[in-house]
Parts: structure tokens; C-alpha cells; sequence
């Protein structure tokens, strides 16, 4: 199989098993999307969902969330995982947004990765879900499953994004980062699947023997 064949047939498939595309973090406006993304590193969605109740209950724009204490913000979003440097980031970020963006989340990719916490794969998630910028936020599941369909060389996912960028058409890169992430979990986890195993990658490489050795990303 080409790569073209099976860059369509990744395409086709996701697009039959996930026509619908939510966006899977619970959020009420841009800022809370963009807080959620950034909590949302190193840990699960599901949990962040958990956690972001209580946080947007308190706070759910900058001007409330830059007058709780970083204690405050850090007590709350302990489960997510590296609650001291993103408390701080959520503390910094909101007051940066008050001072330099009028208290609204910026609307390009530079301007957001200009904020404490945010990287290019946080940017990428605001601008595709919140503004509907076309972009290919590549997380370490998505750079694994790109490896085991043969879509990249797999050296950084900084060359994963090229390559999905490179391979798909702009219009379907919104849908296809989300839907790529709905059937990794699904389907092709780091665990339950090496790249023998789940229907895709049986699909795609059906005479493959050998697990795919994913590098890190």
C-alpha cells in the first residue's frame, strides 16, 4: 500500500467511525478552554473534567481567576499533575490577558504562546476548537499512531506535524487531530496496541509481523 493509499484509507475510516468530533473538554468560553487545555498536559481529559468544575465555579474569566491565590488555584487542580508550575501559569497567564489583551484570549498563534503555560500544542488545541483555525496539535498519542500508520519518520512531533500537515487536506485537519485521538484511545493505546494489533494497523500493514518501536516523542 502508497503512502497516498494510505493516507485515504486513515482519512475514510476515522471519518466513518467518528463523523461527530466534540470537543472532549468540558468548557464554557475561550478562557476555560484554554485553562483546561493547559491542564489537560500530562494528564487525562477525563480527569480534567473532574477538576475544572470546581475551579471554573470560583473563577471562569481572568479578572476573577488573577485574584485567587496560586494556593487556591494549586489546591484545586492537584489531581491533573504538575499543580506547581501550572498554578502559577494559570495565575500569570490570566493577569497577562488583563493587562495586555483586554481580559480576551488572543487570537493567533503567536500571541499564545506568548502566555505562561503555553506551548505550540496548547496554541494549536485554542486556535482549532475555540476559533476554528485550521491546525494539527500533535500530543505523544497522535505522534505514536502517525508512526504506526506509516504517516511519519517519527523523530519529533515537531516533524510529526509536518508530515499530517503535509499529508491530509488543510480542511480535515481539525476533525482528524480529534479524531485520531478518539481512536487511539478506542482502539490503538500505547498498551493495547503495538502496531500489529487494532484494526487500522491490520488494515494497513497487514503483513506486518514485527511490533512497531515507537520513538519517543
Amino acid at each position: 500500500m502508497t503512502k497516498s493509499e494510505r493516507v485515504n484509507l486513515v482519512m475514510n475510516e476515522l471519518s466513518r467511525l467518528y463523523p461527530k468530533t466534540p470537543i472532549p473538554l468540558n468548557h464554557k468560553s475561550e478562557f476555560t478552554l484554554l485553562i483546561a487545555v493547559l491542564l489537560s498536559a500530562q494528564c487525562t481529559d477525563e480527569r480534567v473534567n473532574k477538576v475544572t468544575p470546581e475551579l471554573f465555579n470560583l473563577a471562569d474569566d481572568p479578572e476573577k481567576m488573577s485574584q485567587l491565590s496560586v494556593a487556591e488555584i494549586r489546591k484545586i487542580i492537584k489531581p491533573c499533575g504538575l499543580s506547581p508550575k501550572k498554578s502559577k501559569a494559570i495565575k500569570a497567564l490570566s493577569i497577562l490577558l488583563l493587562n495586555k489583551f483586554n481580559g480576551n484570549v488572543p487570537r493567533s498563534f503567536e500571541e499564545l504562546e506568548t502566555l505562561p503555560g503555553v506551548g505550540h500544542k496548547t496554541a494549536s488545541v485554542v486556535m482549532s476548537q475555540a476559533f476554528g483555525v485550521p491546525a494539527f496539535p500533535v500530543d505523544t498519542h497522535i505522534h505514536r499512531l502517525a508512526q504506526r500508520w506509516g504517516l511519519t519518520s517519527g523523530r519529533n512531533v515537531v516533524q510529526t506535524e509536518k508530515d499530517l500537515k503535509r499529508l491530509f487536506p488543510i480542511e480535515r485537519w481539525n476533525a482528524l487531530h480529534l479524531q485520531m485521538i478518539f481512536y487511539g484511545r478506542e482502539y490503538c493505546s500505547a498498551r493495547g496496541c503495538d502496531g500489529t494489533v487494532c484494526p487500522m494497523c491490520r488494515s494497513l500493514y497487514p503483513n506486518r509481523k514485527r511490533p512497531v518501536k515507537s520513538k519517543k516523542a
